[in-house]
């Protein structure tokens, strides 16, 4: 189901198919080609540079991820490729914060949001493993919510863009701006890899790229409600994800 928002802006379509439909398909041998050229030709390029690079190459076979952290990645496309598909984890664990920010992207940009949730609902998901499996698995509560229906939304793409920056933590400092990712057989792009704080700060400022309330709150990093705290002065930010665990990771980039 897809639903126009009031202003005819954006689009939200609740898990369903992505706006467009593109019936060439590349194999991996050509995917990883492409991938290992753009990876050189690319590297140290303005981030819009690499959007449209991304966009004219995949064409509707092409979407962005976001985790409604912010919403620069998803406007960035949207002034590369207005109407480009947008990929949300609806995890059923978000902050409201964090829907606020999804249901602004709706209203105000040019991207076709595909809301996407788990197969199971989190009280279902209490049912057949438990209550809390966040607690006692979140190795396995992040596959269910989160890696499971990522690949499911990926089926039908060949590449897709996330936001990975190489300042967020050690397991991200050599995040490539574009790779190919054998595990999933597609092409990763990540436009802002080079990117600092400081570099995304100035973009938000410079277009008016609505933010996350809980980072003026103390939070470093935002995930599902039950797996995130507050960052100590000195962290990194994503000290604050699963710090009951040694996990810095939900598995969506590894």
């Amino acid at each position: 189901m897809s639903l126009l928002n009031a202003a005819g802006m954006g689009l939200i379509n609740l898990g369903g198919p992505s706006a467009g439909a593109d019936p060439e398909r590349r194999k991996p041998e050509e995917l990883k080609a492409l991938a290992l050229e753009a990876a050189e030709t690319l590297e140290g390029r303005p981030a819009e540079e690499i959007a449209k690079w991304a966009t004219d190459t995949f064409g509707a076979r092409f979407c962005v991820t976001s985790s409604m952290a912010d919403a620069v990645v998803a406007h960035l496309f949207s002034r590369v490729s207005p109407g480009v598909d947008v990929v949300f984890l609806d995890t059923g664990l978000h902050f409201p914060e964090t829907l606020k920010i999804r249901d602004t992207v709706v209203r105000t940009m040019n991207v076709n949001v595909r809301s996407i949730r788990p197969r199971l609902t989190v009280g279902q998901q209490d049912g057949e493993y438990g209550p809390r499996l966040f607690a006692r698995s979140p190795d396995e509560c992040c596959f269910l919510r989160k890696v499971e229906p990522l690949e499911r939304a990926l089926a039908e793409y060949d590449s897709w863009a996330t936001g990975l920056r190489r300042d967020e933590s050690p397991t991200r400092a050599n995040t490539p701006v574009v790779a190919f990712d054998a595990k999933k057989g597609k092409v990763k792009v990540n436009p802002i890899a080079a990117w600092t704080q400081a570099d995304v700060d100035a973009y938000i400022s410079r277009w008016n790229v609505p933010v996350n309330e809980l980072f003026k709150k103390g939070y470093g990093s935002i995930g599902c409600w039950p797996c995130t705290r507050r960052t100590k002065a000195g962290e990194d930010p994503r000290a604050g994800r699963w710090a009951m665990f040694e996990k810095t990771e939900c598995g969506l980039h590894v």
